[in-house]
């Protein structure tokens, strides 16, 4: 899978729910039951920060030249999956943590005749703002230190590439345990094509979804 640029489709079936009770699933990998207990939510979020944190030192152990290659294959499965780049508005993101590096990827978005915009942190609990950018354009140094646009017109991507921390057969994405993604996509009023990207090694067998959880459209990995 790593040789080979691929991506997920999207399916048109139903996602199933499912939560880990008294975290069953540490002691047996292939426990999937519903959940069963009023506090079956606090086992996924306890699951979740600790599978979190692997994901992240694993990929953080990565060298630089293995990300950047990784990068790379991601970006030429992105052409294909993206297609038609000319009047579209594709919502990415500035790299955080050892996430793959798309910003040449961008550049090219630009040169084929689409438009960037980068996500914002406006306030905790509000969905994000996504801005129009351009190389150029002045950023500064948003939440978690992480660059942005300083100022530019609010817009509605067509596309969105959102990283993964981690990401789930049924397309569920990890993140870092802010609800910002999923928050801003339920605000949309027209759903973009959703994008996941990120390592092979982050594909986990579930996430353990939840109803406020929404599964990207496509999954990209190297």
């Amino acid at each position: 899978m790593a040789d080979d640029p691929q991506s997920e489709i999207a399916e048109s079936e139903p996602a199933e729910y499912a939560s880990p009770p008294c975290f069953m699933h540490e002691l047996d990998p292939e426990f999937h039951a519903m959940p069963s207990r009023s506090d079956a939510w606090s086992d996924v979020m306890r699951w979740r920060k600790a599978e979190r944190e692997r994901l992240i030192a694993e990929r953080m152990a990565l060298e630089p030249e293995q990300r950047h290659a990784r990068s790379i294959r991601i970006a030429k499965a992105l052409d294909a999956a993206v297609g038609k780049a000319a009047g579209r508005i594709v919502g990415t993101y500035w790299p955080f943590r050892g996430e793959p590096d798309l910003r040449n990827w961008g550049i090219g978005i630009i040169e084929r005749g689409g438009r960037l915009a980068l996500p914002v942190v406006i306030q905790k609990g509000w969905p994000l703002e996504y801005r129009l950018w351009a190389p150029g354009d002045p950023l500064e140094r948003g939440v978690w230190n992480i660059l942005v646009p300083s100022r530019g017109p609010a817009v509605l991507p067509d596309i969105v590439i959102a990283p993964v921390v981690g990401f789930d057969e049924a397309r569920y994405r990890l993140g870092y345990g802010g609800g910002f993604f999923d928050r801003t996509l339920a605000a949309m009023p027209r759903k973009p094509l959703t994008i996941g990207v990120g390592y092979t090694p982050a594909r986990i067998r579930t996430i353990y979804p939840q109803p406020h959880d929404i599964p990207m459209d496509m999954i990209v990995t190297d």
